[in-house]
């Protein structure tokens, strides 16, 4: 019998155990920081706290045949943990539209941008007057997480000013290269790179200088020898050189005066009309 009691006591005593073992299991959970084991790196978390961002600048006008550098950047997005660390991935991915894309090119069309640092691309047009753009997709990710943002910049493919002007070498020995500046109307525009000459050389350096428009009238390209201590000058042996050319105004606008002529014209077969119909209203009495 007092076996029975205990067998039973002990059926009885069990559900209560597993009960508490069960809530010190689901407390001893809750005790366990975040953090997960000892030791363990916690690695920051994506947050939409920095929004991706992303940028294009460069020249907005080239001459034909032109190269020149563009800069593309970009931050935020899940590359970017909520306390601003770098954690992911982010990329650019460039291509340009227009009309005419024969020459044009933009190297590299694809990169990582490295520590927010502007990346450089090299955009080269061809020998067309038209209206480039640059389309750019800038691409943010971390572990499965994307994000895009697409940017747009306008180049301008002109005709440019051309200059061109010969160099003499007035001495034997060989002259390291070097550079001159261009001024237009005596404010700097570019430089031109010359190469190293040989003993009595002659080289031809041109310049081309791309402008959506200069105003009507004259201006003056002029170019200085001063730093290079008379041994190099330019053909006719200047130490200076400047060209002046001529840009017209826009044509007349003669429609203006046509429609003026126009009115006037039909003004006066108006009163001649009006005046003969009101005398063959009021015939002249005998």
């Amino acid at each position: 019998m007092d076996a029975a009691v205990t067998l039973g006591g002990v059926a009885r005593v069990l559900p209560a155990l597993g009960l508490v073992v069960a809530i010190c299991l689901v407390a001893g959970a809750l005790a366990v920081p975040s953090g997960g084991a000892a030791g363990a790196r916690e690695i920051p978390s994506a947050s939409a706290t920095f929004p991706l961002k992303g940028n294009v600048t460069g020249p907005t006008v080239f001459g034909y045949n032109d190269h020149r550098t563009m800069f593309i950047n970009g931050t935020g997005g899940p590359a970017f943990a909520s306390n601003g660390t770098r954690v992911g991935n982010l990329t650019y991915y460039a291509s340009v539209t227009g009309v005419n894309l024969t020459g044009v090119s933009i190297v590299p069309d694809e990169a990582a941008i490295v520590n927010t640092t502007p990346q450089s691309t090299l955009l080269t047009v061809g020998n067309v007057t038209e209206v480039l753009t640059v389309v750019v997709e800038v691409t943010s990710t971390y572990q499965g997480a994307n994000e895009s943002l697409n940017l747009t910049y306008t180049v301008n493919v002109v005709q440019p000013y051309t200059l061109t002007m010969t160099l003499l070498s007035t001495t034997s020995a060989t002259i390291l290269g070097f550079t001159l500046a261009v001024d237009l109307d005596g404010v700097p525009v570019g430089t031109i790179s010359i190469p190293a000459l040989t003993g009595k050389e002659s080289y031809v350096a041109t310049f081309a200088y791309a402008t959506l428009g200069l105003g009507s009238g004259y201006h003056t390209f002029t170019v200085s020898l001063a730093n290079e201590h008379g041994l190099v000058t330019f053909a006719g042996g200047g130490s200076t050189y400047s060209t002046t050319f001529y840009v017209p105004g826009p044509p007349p606008n003669y429609e203006i005066w046509y429609i003026a002529g126009a009115v006037a014209f039909f003004g006066a077969v108006f009163i001649f009309i009006t005046r003969l119909a009101a005398r063959r209203r009021n015939p002249t009495r005998k």
